[in-house]
């Protein structure tokens, strides 16, 4: 028998990225949990809630630019850091060594392995958060985190994940099953023939 537990957001944990975008002239950070795949195809969108206090808001919706950066287990200070502090009153551009791609204003993380340049394509407005939709523009990874077919294996890149009930980071577990292939083992006469729309 399962408890209800009430209207509890029980979709944690979630990959803990880093936000930048440039404000009043100089990049800014924030990290953020709140992250969702839109889609699969091209062009692929992502989309990050972010309450409507943090500065980094500020410079995303001027400049329609912004990066993702995914940090590993080795940054988790630096990561929790830029969560913690404000931009309006903290420099965080000096907390990590950075480079830039095609978007001028959508700073990269050198120390993160893997970092996205999106470009803002709308923005839900909510009472106290924005969510922004922003097109994959570009993807830069380190050659470490890639397999031989050149896509990003995650466990090289050892992600941090955040649980909101634990209040704890976390790291991945090991590899269960493949996908798109374990549950064809339920298929069989009387046991649904039909794949999935």
């Amino acid at each position: 028998m399962k408890r209800n537990l009430g209207a509890v957001n029980a979709l944690y944990p979630s990959l803990t990225t880093i936000v930048g975008a440039v404000v009043d002239g100089r990049p800014n950070f924030l990290a953020i949990a709140h992250v969702g795949i839109m889609n699969h195809g091209q062009p692929q969108y992502l989309s990050f809630g972010i309450n409507k206090t943090h500065h980094t808001n500020q410079g995303i919706l001027e400049h329609r630019e912004f990066s993702v950066c995914i940090p590993g287990q080795e940054l988790v200070a630096e990561t929790d850091y830029v969560g913690l502090v404000t931009g309006k009153n903290t420099d965080k551009s000096r907390v990590f060594e950075l480079f830039w791609g095609e978007l001028a204003h959508a700073p990269l993380i050198q120390g993160c392995p893997v970092c996205m340049e999106c470009r803002l394509e709308r923005v839900l407005d909510f009472a106290t958060h924005d969510v922004f939709v922003g097109e994959i523009v570009a993807t830069h990874a380190e050659e470490n985190v890639l397999r031989a077919d050149g896509k990003i294996d995650i466990g090289r890149v050892r992600p941090l994940l955040f649980d909101m009930a634990s209040i704890r980071y976390w790291s991945l577990g090991a590899e269960v099953a493949p996908c798109w292939s374990v549950g064809k083992r339920l298929k069989g006469p009387g046991r649904g023939q039909g794949q999935e729309a």
